[in-house]
């Protein structure tokens, strides 16, 4: 589990959601939670959720579950819903927001 936290985003190498900061609206926005302006502290704590769920089959019982709920309260929500929405691949219109912030690939355009 690598998290990659930057100015202005936050990647993870085991899952695609990503948290990327949104001067415009004061905070951080995470793709597995859409509407929502986290503060960079939380944004973390999210990621670390995504993160988790992309690598581990997470319930009641797992030895990382009271931490899990724990994460999830500082996002106001139960353990089963993070890691159900944390467990979702992100949206399209994250997808196409980060494909576009990449560079093009001079062999293709070739």
């Amino acid at each position: 589990m690598t998290l990659t936290i930057h100015e202005i985003i936050m990647t993870s190498d085991k899952t695609a959601h990503t948290a990327r900061h949104a001067s415009s609206r004061n905070g951080w926005e995470v793709s597995w939670l859409p509407g929502q302006v986290l503060d960079r502290n939380t944004a973390i704590t999210a990621m670390i959720l995504a993160d988790i769920a992309a690598e581990e089959d997470l319930r009641e019982g797992h030895r990382l579950w009271p931490h899990v709920q724990g994460w999830a309260e500082e996002l106001d929500l139960t353990g089963p819903e993070a890691v159900a929405a944390a467990s979702q691949p992100p949206s399209d219109i994250n997808r196409e927001h980060e494909q576009a912030g990449r560079q093009p690939d001079r062999e293709a355009a070739d």
